[in-house]
């Protein structure tokens, strides 16, 4: 701790220096270089701002009152001094006040300073210390026998006198603000400082030779590589916890359930029940009492197949973009620290991802035709189901069309058959079977389709994850000159290495000034 004073024209400061950056100014317009005035300046003043007292909010620190002993004829009343009227302002109670009163050797016995100090009338929390407005060397005597021979000033108590019994009590009042805020000072630098070192710590290795960027390159790449597999095949999601879009499973099923119920809107009943049915009947001649032919049965199904054909591109487009979303964003956070590799990561994983997109639309259309040549399945619930609808038909036949026009047929709810009226009993009992026939087979393509569509997406995945995104970035990067940038540091990461090393270095020369200065405050 050390207090010092400084003359400067036209006014004195009496400064005091500690590691939390106190300092109280007294000042006062016109006066000599040997006056100390009664103008108050506070601790967090800075010399541009406004009057301090409207500026002062920090109300934790003691407020020091300089009054001003002038000759009697001008004599001050503490109860209405300007200072004090203005400390007030921001310490209503006088607790955290600090009452400084000058030029003590000016008339002291006609201005009754002694009762003055000593009644406390104002309420000065931290008390008085009378000084006189001179401080080199041989004023300092002179007011030590001033306030030991004079009859009236020496009845004051000495802890209240002179210029060393203030810096006393200023330095007490610093050590115990210091005592009170420094701990929490050293615990905020000693965070700050290491953080910035685990910044510091955090930021790429500079490389000098190829063989460092290249194995560097490869652990990132390996990092890539099981972070996919986590999240896409393993369906893990700890490293994007708050992040739902990086939950790829449910977001999968998400997608996948969303297909299913569309393709599951292609099954109509109700409307123009039977109608399709007798069409394809008459077109292909097969009106026939018993069995339905082959052919027309093919065709219906060629026709339903169509109506969603689009529903499976559909899914891949979208899944895909999807997939290649979730891939970019995990690249991008493995490749933060070498912001020079991600044009080429990205691209070399943009590349695949496409390839693979191509590749899942063909197996689809593929899929689909295979779907419209071949009706066939070993699904015994094919039949369970077929018979279980064509239980209806004994009831549709003994209908009387004319007496009604629906019929409830087991889950799929009421049917209109107005429109069958005039239709042959024939062709309706035939349409009806083929009716009944696609129903069953249809429910089964269309799982059929779901299935396949998850384990060629699941496939295709474990392909890309597992092997050509990482042939892939080897053969961009190493023989695209990626490993050669690796070797220039990026100018973003120059420049925030060189700020977080300035950083440390400034916590570390403000951790060694509070210790030291926290062990003085301690002695």
């Amino acid at each position: 701790m050390k207090i010092s004073f400084k003359h400067r024209d036209p006014h004195v400061n009496l400064n005091t220096f500690s590691p939390v950056d106190q300092a109280i100014m007294v000042k006062k317009r016109k006066a000599s270089d040997e006056d100390i005035s009664d103008t108050t300046t506070f601790s967090d003043h800075k010399p541009k701002s406004p009057p301090l007292v409207s500026s002062y909010n920090e109300k934790i620190r003691p407020i020091l009152d300089a009054i001003d002993k002038l000759p009697p004829q001008s004599s001050v009343d503490f109860t209405t001094c300007e200072s004090i009227c203005m400390s007030r302002r921001v310490d209503c109670t006088g607790k955290r006040t600090l009452a400084v009163v000058t030029k003590c050797d000016v008339n002291p016995e006609q201005d009754g300073l002694r009762e003055k100090v000593m009644a406390n009338d104002v309420n000065i929390g931290l008390g008085y210390t009378c000084v006189i407005n001179r401080i080199n060397d041989e004023a300092r005597v002179k007011e030590a026998q001033l306030f030991e021979t004079h009859p009236l000033l020496s009845k004051i108590d000495k802890s209240m006198v002179g210029i060393l019994a203030l810096a006393n009590k200023l330095v007490k009042i610093q050590s115990e603000i210091i005592s009170k805020y420094l701990p929490d000072i050293v615990k905020k630098v000693n965070e700050r400082l290491k953080a910035s070192i685990s910044d510091l710590n955090k930021l790429p290795v500079t490389f000098t030779t190829v063989s460092d960027a290249m194995f560097a390159f490869s652990q990132i790449v390996g990092s890539l590589k099981e972070t996919l597999q986590r999240i896409l095949i393993r369906g893990e999601f700890d490293q994007y916890q708050n992040y739902k879009q990086m939950h790829c499973n449910a977001r999968l099923v998400e997608m996948l359930d969303a297909f299913s119920r569309e393709l599951n809107t292609s099954i109509r009943f109700s409307q123009n029940f039977l109608v399709e049915e007798m069409e394809l009947l008459e077109e292909g001649n097969g009106i026939r009492l018993q069995n339905v032919p082959h052919s027309v049965f093919l065709s219906l199904l060629q026709r339903k197949v169509d109506t969603i054909s689009k529903l499976p591109d559909s899914l891949v487009d979208k899944v895909w973009s999807y997939i290649e979303t979730v891939s970019v964003r995990v690249l991008t956070d493995r490749c933060e620290n070498y912001p020079q590799l991600l044009p080429y990561v990205r691209k070399a994983t943009l590349h695949v991802m496409r390839e693979k997109k191509v590749q899942f639309k063909e197996r689809v259309d593929e899929m689909i035709e295979m779907e419209k040549i071949t009706d066939y399945t070993c699904d015994p619930e094919f039949i369970t189901s077929y018979n279980k609808l064509m239980g209806n038909r004994s009831y549709f036949s003994a209908l009387k069309i004319n007496d009604y026009s629906t019929i409830t047929i087991e889950g799929y709810g009421i049917i209109h058959i107005g429109h069958l009226k005039s239709v042959a009993a024939n062709t309706r009992d035939q349409a009806f079977d083929l009716k009944m026939r696609m129903t069953a087979y249809w429910k089964i393509v269309l799982k059929r389709l779901v299935d396949w569509v998850v384990l060629q997406l699941r496939f295709l995945i474990q392909k890309v994850v597992n092997k050509e995104i990482e042939v892939e970035m080897h053969e961009v990067i190493v023989r695209g000159g990626g490993i050669e940038k690796m070797l220039v540091e990026p100018p973003s990461v120059a420049i925030k290495r060189e700020e977080l090393q300035r950083s440390i270095g400034l916590l570390k020369a403000s951790k060694e000034v509070i210790d030291k200065s926290w062990m003085v405050t301690t002695d």
